[in-house]
């Protein structure tokens, strides 16, 4: 029997009400034309070629460790949460370690994963955009997506694998108000429960947002949502499904406990110092001057330049506007039943993320840029602006058009220069990268400590343990004060000292670096008390004072009763 449509539509608004729908308000469906699968696949390839620049290029930022080295620590035959620490859902660390289970244990093989993820993003921003916009106004918004997202964050994190699931799961909802079917509802579930188990709070944005504009729609009185129980038991047992696995899975290994406790952790502790303004950045809250030219010109070209870094945070307050403006006044609107439903979806989903970033208090320009993906789908509408209700802003469309697109070109060959201008090849244990210059602290562990041995580094340092093939002795990979408890530091200095680890990588400097990084540090928690700190300057002995390609200074120590190491060059087994 076939299914009943789910789009009512019967109105209850007189046809004086309404403006008759023009033939270019209809809303498109790109998948059933070969051409625009064909100039799909052309952004995908030229997405991944252009992103094959950053592939292998480092700047040894220290966040890209984190989910590296836990994934070698379950490949190893740990249990997550039992055996170490972590307050995100699973997701990341069990597919990165699958990844290199099956390419190869290399830091290659998750950038590649990176690269695919910029390809798939620029596919699903064209297909989503052609549905509204024309072939011009979403081939743009792509180029501009692809200069400005990966690029400026390209490193390793469960972010971007979390917006990867996102960025389907906006898809295949799209799909399911205009195709209504079981198995795309099924689809919708199971996808939100991935973006749940990659990352908590992005996985409660979406399922926030998606339940916000299903329920708009639902009590829509024009091309109204309706539901049937097929369609509602296939997205429940979509979203539950992933679940029940994990928990199995965990169950099985006496790990249920630890695990919830482990992501509702963040509830209570992971704003603590994390509080920052929305939109903020790092390197001006530092206080560095980039407008250090004298002249006017330069000085604009680089307010040009540097521009994504505010229009992008001003994105979502034009997702908030486009919702209320087609909830409130879509009814009267030209435009098909399935233009006014795709608008109030996708609004109410980026709204619920970006509600989902400010709610955790990490509304700052880099966690903004992980959502910007389908962010960008505001771009290409204003490219487009035949869908902009402000006769102003219509008229100021080709000016404000050619703004975003210079300034995205300007923002994203400023990106360029650092992978474009580096000539040194770090040679490490997990593939070889490039980078600007040498690394001290890479350069030293590798030559004076065996791949497979413990070296802890404090507070963290993670891209160096995974790089070099060494493991930290403890069940935390980073302690933070204010974030981390005070039961969290005792106990990772207790196992630091039941382990007796042989070598340890100390930066003692980084309290005093917390400032421009964490503001809502006070002084208080800055001056804690630091178990950790205080065990490794009674027992351990110092050999070298390094620096990293970050500028962060190291000091690597050995225990009081070793002598330090000399400069014979350990051998290693290849593990390239």
């Amino acid at each position: 029997m076939k299914e009943p449509s789910t789009i009512d539509l019967s109105s209850e608004v007189t046809t004086s009400e309404i403006a008759p729908v023009r033939e270019t308000d209809a809303i498109n469906i790109p998948e059933k034309s070969w051409s625009e699968w064909a100039i799909a696949l052309l952004l995908f390839v030229g997405t991944c070629l252009y992103l094959r620049v950053f592939y292998n290029y480092t700047q040894m930022v220290r966040d890209e460790g984190f989910i590296l080295q836990d994934a070698q620590r379950v490949l190893g035959g740990e249990v997550l949460y039992r055996d170490f620490f972590s307050f995100l859902t699973p997701g990341s660390y069990y597919w990165l370690a699958m990844l290199f289970k099956i390419f190869g244990d290399s830091i290659l093989v998750a950038r590649a994963v990176l690269v695919m993820y910029g390809g798939t993003f620029s596919v699903l921003l064209y297909m989503l955009a052609r549905r509204v916009c024309s072939r011009t106004s979403a081939v743009l918004a792509v180029c501009m997506l692809m200069l400005t997202c990966l690029p400026s964050r390209f490193i390793v994190l469960h972010n971007w694998d979390s917006t990867f699931w996102t960025y389907l799961a906006i898809y295949s909802a799209v799909w399911l108000i205009q195709k209504p079917h079981w198995t795309l509802a099924g689809l919708t579930g199971f996808l939100g429960a991935l973006t749940c188990l990659f990352e908590q709070s992005k996985g409660g944005g979406l399922v926030l947002g998606l339940a916000v504009g299903l329920l708009i729609l639902s009590f829509a009185r024009r091309g109204r949502l309706r539901w049937s129980l097929g369609r509602i038991v296939a997205m429940l047992a979509g979203f539950l499904g992933p679940f029940l696995v994990v928990f199995i899975n965990f169950w099985t290994k006496h790990s249920v406990g630890v695990m919830l406790a482990d992501w509702l952790w963040p509830l209570k502790n992971y704003s603590a110092v994390n509080k920052v303004p929305y939109g903020f950045l790092v390197f001006l809250n530092a206080g560095e001057n980039v407008f250090t030219a004298s002249g006017w010109g330069v000085r604009l070209i680089t307010a040009l330049i540097i521009s994504p870094f505010f229009w992008i945070p001003v994105l979502p307050f034009l997702f908030v506007c486009t919702l209320i403006f087609w909830t409130a006044n879509g009814e009267r609107r030209m435009c098909s039943e399935g233009r006014r439903p795709y608008y109030i979806l996708t609004s109410a989903i980026i709204v619920g993320l970006i509600f989902s970033t400010v709610y955790t208090w990490r509304a700052d320009f880099t966690h903004i840029a992980y959502l910007s993906p389908p962010m960008f789908l505001m771009v290409a509408w204003i490219l487009d602006g035949r869908d902009i209700p402000s006769p102003l802003l219509r008229r100021l469309k080709p000016a404000l058009g050619l703004f975003l697109f210079v300034s995205c070109l300007g923002f994203g060959l400023m990106l360029l220069l650092g992978p474009l201008n580096s000539r040194h090849t770090l040679q490490t244990r997990r593939g070889d990268l490039k980078a600007a210059k040498a690394d001290e602290v890479l350069d030293y562990v590798q030559a004076h400590v065996r791949p497979g041995e413990k070296m802890y580094i404090y507070p963290s340092f993670p891209i160096i343990n995974y790089l070099t093939g060494t493991f930290n002795p403890t069940r935390h990979l980073e302690l933070i004060p204010g974030v981390s408890t005070p039961r969290q530091f005792q106990e990772a200095a207790n196992e630091l000292s039941a382990d007796r680890t042989n070598q340890v990588l100390f930066e003692p400097s980084f309290r005093e670096r917390m400032p421009p990084i964490l503001p809502a540090a006070s002084p208080e928690i800055i001056a804690s008390p630091d178990p950790v700190a205080e065990y490794i300057a009674t027992h351990y002995r110092a050999c070298a004072s390094l620096t990293s390609q970050s500028f962060s200074n190291l000091i690597f120590m050995v225990r009081k009763d070793l002598n330090c190491p000399n400069d014979r060059t350990i051998q290693g087994p290849d593990q390239h």
